[in-house]
């Protein structure tokens, strides 16, 4: 990945900021936030906003709202503190060619400790040394679905619009529209009988799954529209001479159409009825269908989007449009009435165990963060 700045941008971080900047990100990582377990790490962000003589609050779903500097705060600055999961495997970030990856075999954190490190540092300068307020939220439960984005409650905010940094792709990238998302569990219950003796007495739940999944389109659909099954349990552990009585699938939709969308999921849905409705595995079914976010697209003309643009080319990064497949906080307040744009952080490789961000771009963004603050400065 290619996330150096023009040799000739003029850096806004001193030396120091960025080796306080390392440091909190490799803290940070190295503490276990997986979703709904925030806890730890939520208790550490607020040691440090206190430290630094920041006052916050913590509403009902566990997210953290402080207001840093003096005066109406110009812009919302928001990271999650929650990641995947990594099961019982440590993290325990080291460098490696100038770049941040975890020791051990298991995702690193940098989706989205990285945008947490660098908009502490930024909000220690403003508290220390004084510049343009701003509105700092760190959510939980992104990793799930937005869960703590969607319970916050935008009236809150005094910013006229906010940024997060979630989108693991090259800086100067600008999220211009992001997808509404279905996921769909399925539910097959069939009828238990021994495979060995009386198959013709069962309806296998697993072969009426198998064969809804292998009906149905999946992978890239469309420029704007994705499907997946994520996940099938079904059957009983170390019984192969038991045809299998129940088998439930997970699966998604996710389109920048919103009609696609919903129609996409309807069309996995009569599939599902269709295996079900099939003599040769004959089952009852129940589905759960739910719209867990909507999406969004934003005009170019947005005062937000120019002042990122503004904020990326003061940096040496060339400003770039693009669409996204993902989400971020940013849908849940969109959906909301808040104005939010999501940029890219440069962090590479998110979710997966060889997950990464470079020095450089984990820099760049504390660069591009003050760059963004001079943009929206009060006149």
């Amino acid at each position: 990945m290619t996330d150096g700045p023009d040799a000739a941008a003029e850096r806004r971080s001193t030396a120091a900021e960025r080796e306080r900047l390392n440091a909190l990100f490799a803290e940070l990582c190295a503490i276990p936030s997986v979703s709904g377990t925030e806890a730890a790490v939520r208790a550490r962000v607020i040691a440090l906003l206190d430290a630094a003589g920041i006052a916050s609050e913590v509403d009902d779903a566990g997210n953290v709202l402080a207001r840093v500097g003096a005066g109406d705060p110009a812009v919302l600055l928001c990271g999650h503190m929650d990641t995947v999961p990594h099961g019982d495997t440590p993290i325990e970030p080291v460098l490696v060619d100038e770049g941040w990856e975890n020791a051990h075999e298991a995702i690193l954190g940098a989706d989205n400790k990285a945008a947490l490190a660098v908009m502490l540092v930024a909000a220690e300068r403003v508290a220390r040394e004084g510049g343009t307020p701003f509105e700092l939220l760190l959510t939980v439960a992104e990793e799930t679905a937005l869960a703590g984005a969607k319970r916050f409650d935008v009236s809150r905010l005094r910013s006229p619009f906010g940024y997060v940094y979630d989108h693991a792709t090259p800086i100067g990238e600008i999220v211009m529209a992001s997808p509404t998302y279905y996921r769909l569990i399925a539910e097959f219950r069939g009828r238990a009988a021994h495979a060995g003796i009386r198959p013709e007495d069962g309806r296998s739940a697993i072969v009426a799954a198998a064969r809804a999944i292998a009906s149905m389109r999946l992978g890239r659909l469309d420029e704007r529209t994705t499907a997946n099954v994520g996940h099938v349990e079904g059957g009983l552990a170390d019984a192969t001479n038991v045809v299998a009585e129940r088998c439930a699938i997970l699966a998604e939709t996710r389109s920048l159409d919103p009609a696609v969308a919903e129609s996409t999921v309807a069309e996995m849905v009569d599939r599902c009825h269709d295996a079900a409705n099939d003599p040769d595995c004959e089952c009852d079914l129940d589905i759960t269908v739910q719209r867990l976010f909507d999406g969004y697209r934003h005009r170019s003309a947005s005062p937000a989007v120019a002042a990122a643009e503004r904020a990326l080319a003061a940096c040496g990064y060339a400003p770039r449009h693009i669409v996204s497949g993902g989400a971020s906080d940013g849908n849940a307040f969109e959906a909301h009435g808040f104005h939010t744009v999501c940029l890219a952080n440069g962090t590479e490789r998110n979710h997966e165990p060889t997950e990464r961000v470079s020095v450089v771009a984990l820099e760049a963004m504390l660069d591009i963060t003050y760059a963004l603050l001079e943009e929206v400065a009060p006149a």
